[in-house]
């Protein structure tokens, strides 16, 4: 990567301190962002971020990371001795039975479907970007397998869209016990930023206990 990719990458051009400056407007984000202020939401590759997270269902991280890596040797280009994540060209001229050896159970045909979708054209990066929310969600669910929680996921992570709040049980069971009304408007243009303060902060720093 050079200087203007790893920028780009971790999001160094977005402002965090105004971002949160807003955010600690709300007494439980203000304490959330003290618990790990450091979070970003990186800016990731949109077919990759989508493929991951349909990979990461009823999953675990460790197979996961095994999943994805014998992905990018099957189909992936090798590129300074490194195999890079399959372009949706070369994944949508594979079968399920083509993926076999990277052991990703029913997961294989979501992968297809959505690499078809995405090489098709009838999954648009740019649509997902600029449509309304639920029109970006709408259409993302239009692909095998993925429900609310990857959509939002691949449009927060891969889609650089922060209104975006993915849910599961440990979201869902913070904020019923800290925004059982759901978040304050001045946070809803970020809530995907805050989602990921309020999930460290509910999974790590004991306030379950």
């Amino acid at each position: 990567m050079n200087e203007a990719e790893i920028q780009h990458y971790f999001a160094l051009d977005v402002d965090y301190k105004r971002i949160k400056q807003i955010l600690r407007s709300d007494s439980v984000l203000s304490s959330a962002i003290d618990y790990a202020s450091g979070i970003r939401v990186l800016r990731q590759p949109f077919f990759e971020t989508l493929c991951s997270f349909i990979i990461s269902q009823n999953n675990n991280i460790t197979r996961i990371t095994g999943i994805i890596e014998r992905l990018c040797e099957l189909c992936g280009e090798l590129k300074d001795e490194i195999c890079l994540f399959p372009t949706p060209q070369a994944l949508s001229a594979l079968t399920v039975e083509d993926l076999a050896p990277i052991r990703s159970g029913f997961r294989a045909k979501y992968l297809i479907d959505a690499s078809v979708r995405c090489q098709n054209g009838l999954i648009s990066e740019v649509f997902l970007k600029n449509a309304p929310l639920e029109d970006a969600r709408r259409l993302l669910m239009t692909i095998k397998g993925v429900g609310p929680k990857v959509a939002d996921c691949v449009l927060l992570f891969g889609c650089e869209r922060y209104e975006a709040f993915p849910r599961d049980v440990w979201i869902n069971r913070a904020m019923a016990a800290l925004y059982p009304n759901g978040l304050p408007d001045f946070a809803l243009p970020y809530a995907g930023i805050a989602q990921q303060y309020i999930f460290h902060y509910a999974r790590t720093s004991g306030i379950f206990k």
